[in-house]
């Protein structure tokens, strides 16, 4: 009766989330779309509501900020002058260009940080040029600061022949800035002057030879234990990280890796071509998504499920699920916890998985639809990014 009645709160739940449900989307040929998707009796469709342009030729990430109803663009241009683009989004999902500044391109992430709200400064992370740049915001107002990274030797894997900084993320006091950087295996951390914006490099934390740390995400027990996870693209693997604060605000952040495993089950591993791409926490669960394995048939990526210890945040294996998409690069899992957005890059569709909140478990392929052409595999084309807009 139990396992009943939490089934149909699911379905409840289900219903009520894809009902009127939005997201934004971006394609690396340039447009940015707004989705819509809705219920109809127990049809759910997903369909492409408007779509703009303004993120220059290349758009790579999206980053949307609900309480002020704000989307970021970062156009990773490799022309050698980019664009990072600020839309307002409106009630209806309609993306209308509310600011923009150049950059110098190559921009893959970015992420707002500083200032007395949390909103004074923007960070990007620039690929191939090993730089992170951070800007005064609202945009127009200039760079605040370029770092370049070096690094004495190359990694282990041909891929890192120099640094390569993935991402921006900001850790949950906001002090913070970490940059995931594939090609020199660290998390670089950074200490934060909020009221300049200014960032101060701190000791970074070590990933194993040959990880390729591409992002991060943070995760908090109720009794506040925290943890941070990074999903590694190089080394096919995911890794827990102990997290150290200072004593005084003078002092640094501190990682210390607990934990490694793979994005895939235990016996079993990639192939030449796979790498993994994304990474997200819901409740205690973590997902992470594979690219070009095929492990559910032609076209079709898994996505590795771990359950995460309440207590202890230690990662345990628990299953792999088909994310319904090739090269899945970027998703998004909602507000509720029921619907997961997957965006495959070369198949360049969003495909709208249901999820179980209490077991984590992925489910049935609940919409799907093809957004602007499809990529090549191995190649910057195709779909770039998915969000949620709640």
């Amino acid at each position: 009766m139990v396992h009943l009645l939490s089934n149909l709160l699911v379905g409840l739940t289900l219903a009520r989330s894809a009902l009127g449900a939005t997201l934004l989307v971006s394609h690396f040929s340039g447009p940015v779309y707004t989705l819509s998707l809705t219920t109809s009796g127990t049809t759910r469709k997903l369909s492409i509501a408007s779509q703009t342009s303004g993120c220059g030729t290349t758009p790579a990430w999206l980053e949307y900020y609900n309480d002020t109803k704000t989307a970021y663009c970062f156009d990773e241009s490799w022309t050698g002058s980019g664009v990072i683009t600020q839309y307002s989004v409106g009630s209806d999902g309609r993306l209308t260009q509310s600011g923009q500044t150049r950059t110098s391109g190559n921009t893959v992430h970015g992420k707002m940080y500083g200032g007395s709200d949390g909103k004074g400064f923007i960070a990007t992370a620039q690929y191939s040029p090993s730089t992170i740049t951070t800007y005064k915001l609202p945009l127009g107002q200039g760079q605040v600061q370029l770092e370049k990274f070096t690094m004495s030797q190359r990694g282990p894997n041909p891929r890192q022949d120099v640094p390569h900084p993935h991402e921006t993320q900001l850790d949950p006091t906001g002090k913070f800035m970490l940059v995931p950087d594939l090609g020199a295996d660290l998390i670089r951390i950074f200490k934060i002057d909020a009221s300049t914006g200014r960032l101060t490099s701190c000791p970074a934390g070590q990933a194993s030879a040959g990880d390729g740390p591409r992002h991060a995400k943070w995760w908090k027990s109720a009794d506040g234990v925290l943890r941070l996870y990074t999903l590694n693209e190089l080394g096919n693997s995911v890794s827990s990280w102990n997290v150290v604060y200072p004593t005084d605000s003078n002092g640094c952040l501190a990682l210390g890796r607990a934990q490694t495993l793979s994005t895939y089950a235990p016996g079993k591993k990639g192939g030449p071509t796979t790498k993994a791409a994304e990474i997200r926490v819901a409740g205690n669960f973590l997902y992470a998504s594979n690219r070009a394995d095929q492990t559910f048939g032609s076209n079709q990526d898994s996505i590795a499920i771990y359950t995460i210890d309440p207590q202890t945040g230690a990662l345990a294996w628990q299953d792999a699920a088909n994310s319904y998409s090739y090269y899945p690069r970027t998703f998004d899992i909602n507000k509720d916890g029921t619907l997961v957005a997957f965006g495959g890059q070369t198949s360049s569709n969003v495909a709208i998985v249901s999820r179980d909140p209490a077991t984590g478990k992925l489910g049935n392929l609940v919409a799907n639809l093809q957004v602007g052409n499809k990529g090549r595999a191995g190649e910057e084309d195709g779909l770039s990014a998915v969000v949620w807009v709640e």
